[in-house]
């Protein structure tokens, strides 16, 4: 995977915008504009008209500059996360067939895409953000609500950086999403769905009307900033101890620093409830500091978690660059110091507790362990995935010898760093998941569960429990199943939750603070969820 064409859309089109491009005056008018967001309602699935929102229909014949005040959508669209698949036989008949992601793409046999239906008991919560232009990558940022949230409603931060048409039009934007409240389950009474924070007082309370009891759940908050942003954004991280502090690889060949910090703080002074807060272009301030010393585009850049503004990247050539920051955090010392000739750098991380160290996914099929302390070497670089690129690769946080990749061909595997020997080794993983039929896109450890991992494919989104042991009676398969018996056989019982709907997922992120929080990018858009059995 280390040509960029397999980490981006095979379609060079950008996805379809809510809004277009606006002309030199327009955005000019764009920019002075606080309110150019749309909400939908997640339950309800007619279009309630106001002021700010305009039918489809009639938007036909409003004027252009109200269709390119909409840059970005935030709702939880009923099209796109469903459990069943709708056919037409024709005569007004419907037929249900089931589906599941591990079935691969979602395609009928004229090959186009198949609409899945919801199911919305499967989820705590569940919102959707549509950007004017797709996001490769995220980040999810710490705030001071403190950890292990479980209440609702729910508040996230996150930064982004986009995939534009032309490499002047790309941004970093960092949001905000609050009032996030649960999904209403037959018996859930105000207090359940929107949490401590809902006064009735202050919602209507006096009301005894039918039409105030159904509508219980809060309109979500989204407020966001942006950047410029010379070029797409292969992948974007945040400092770990500073995370006003961003990394971002572009498709241009360029790695840039930027300091989030004072579009962060104006959420803290925002006002206004229930509708966005943005602008076109909110700063003017691009990256504090810029590199170009890769030859060639990439899209592996980590931060390190043991030391303070260590950076490392790897390009697609090869070449991995480690970063050294000044002592006032103003600029970098960036030294060239491995090279891999013929191989792409897909993904790399810093150990979790070992200064010196990081691993490195590579195009094909090793992974790699380096120590800073042995320059122009590897320590250990067995072959994990033969025939076939380490896409992606996660260490755990909480025990530090277990290592989870993702490959092109769908393999899923944890190995025991313990248990690699040489180059060219093969170890025998500790778990190995073949049940995936697209490219694995993203892995990631729960941030407080050793045992569970979040991945994502191109069609889905997984949470595996590795704690969870397998019944030897239900291996054996039963003859005369159908197809579809056969695949949900083949269903891991480690699989615990299947997330999908979106076109062409690219990350999925753990939220380190709200207690099973997982939020996903994909060429559709985000989404971001808290699943049901969790």
């Amino acid at each position: 995977m280390g040509k960029k064409s397999k980490r981006k859309t095979g379609n060079s089109e950008p996805a379809t915008k809510r809004g277009t491009p606006a002309t030199d005056a327009q955005a000019e008018l764009e920019e002075e504009t606080k309110d150019n967001l749309r909400f939908e309602d997640p339950f309800v699935d007619e279009l309630i008209e106001e002021e700010d929102v305009v039918d489809d229909d009639e938007g036909m014949e409003d004027d252009d500059e109200e269709e390119e005040e909409v840059d970005m959508k935030a709702g939880a669209s009923s099209k796109g996360r469903k459990m069943n698949l709708v056919g037409d036989l024709g005569d007004n008949v419907e037929v249900i067939q089931s589906w599941h992601p591990l079935m691969g793409h979602r395609e009928g046999d004229d090959g186009e895409e198949l609409e899945l239906e919801m199911d919305p008991s499967a989820y705590k919560m569940y919102q959707t953000l549509t950007p004017e232009w797709p996001s490769l990558s995220f980040d999810l940022l710490r705030d001071n609500l403190g950890d292990n949230r479980q209440r609702f409603p729910h508040s996230l931060q996150a930064v982004f950086g986009t995939q534009a048409d032309t490499p002047d039009a790309n941004q970093v934007t960092v949001l905000k999403l609050s009032d996030l409240s649960k999904m209403p389950q037959d018996g859930d009474d105000e207090e359940d769905i929107l949490g401590d924070a809902y006064d009735k007082e202050d919602d209507g309370g006096d009301s005894d009307s039918d039409e105030d009891d159904q509508d219980l759940d809060l309109d979500p908050i989204l407020e966001h900033y942006s950047l410029p942003h010379y070029g797409g954004v292969n992948r974007l991280r945040a400092m770990p101890q500073n995370q006003n502090i961003v990394a971002t690889w572009s498709d241009v060949g360029k790695i840039n620093i930027y300091d989030i910090g004072e579009l962060r703080d104006r959420f803290e002074v925002s006002e206004g409830r229930g509708r966005a807060s943005s602008s076109k272009s909110n700063g003017t301030n691009g990256p504090f500091f810029t590199y170009d010393g890769h030859s060639t585009e990439g899209f592996a850049v980590d931060w390190s978690r043991t030391k303070k503004g260590a950076l490392a990247t790897g390009d697609n050539e090869g070449s991995i660059h480690l970063w050294s920051p000044h002592e006032d955090g103003s600029s970098y010392t960036v030294t060239p110091s491995y090279e891999t000739p013929g191989v792409s750098i897909e993904d790399l991380q810093w150990s979790p507790s070992e200064e010196t160290v990081f691993s490195v996914a590579e195009s094909n099929g090793h992974v790699a362990i380096y120590d800073t302390r042995a320059p122009n070497r590897t320590m250990l670089r067995p072959n994990l995935h033969p025939n076939t690129d380490v896409n992606v690769l996660s260490w755990n946080k909480m025990v530090s010898n277990l290592l989870a990749t993702g490959a092109d061909d769908g393999t899923l595997c944890v190995w025991d760093l313990r248990h690699f020997g040489g180059d060219d080794s093969i170890p025998k993983p500790l778990a190995r998941f073949t049940c995936h039929r697209t490219p694995v896109t993203s892995v990631e450890w729960h941030p407080t569960d050793e045992s569970m991992l979040a991945m994502s494919d191109e069609v889905g989104v997984y949470i595996y429990d590795l704690s969870v042991e397998e019944d030897i009676a239900t291996q054996e398969k039963e003859k005369g199943q159908t197809e579809m018996e056969q695949l949900v056989a083949d269903i891991p019982p480690q699989l615990l939750f299947c997330h999908s709907g979106s076109k062409q997922f690219k990350e999925c992120h753990w939220h380190p603070q709200i207690s099973s929080c997982v939020m996903t990018t994909a060429y559709s858009g985000f989404s971001t969820f808290i699943p049901s059995n969790l």
